[in-house]
């Protein structure tokens, strides 16, 4: 999705553990929460983060079960 709206760069971090604040399960990567988080970062155009984060809602709307969360944070300052 990223990609096909003009953002080439992206950060991935895999295997990642935690439990969603609502209504998620654990996903801790044991025996007995086997499962495990995966995250992603990306600083993007102003004018882009909006329509991303349309994107996103759609995905997680469609897809609930994903436990999808997406955060928009200032950037002040880049090389």
């Amino acid at each position: 999705m990223l990609e096909g709206m003009g953002q080439r760069g992206y950060t991935v971090w895999q295997e990642i553990g935690g439990r969603g604040s609502v209504d998620g399960e654990p996903h801790l990567g044991n025996h007995a929460w086997p499962t495990q988080n995966h995250a992603l970062l990306s600083v993007v155009e102003d004018a882009l983060a909006p329509k991303i984060m349309q994107e996103l809602r759609k995905t997680d709307t469609a897809n609930k079960a994903l436990g999808l969360r997406a955060y928009v944070l200032p950037v002040e300052d880049q090389l």
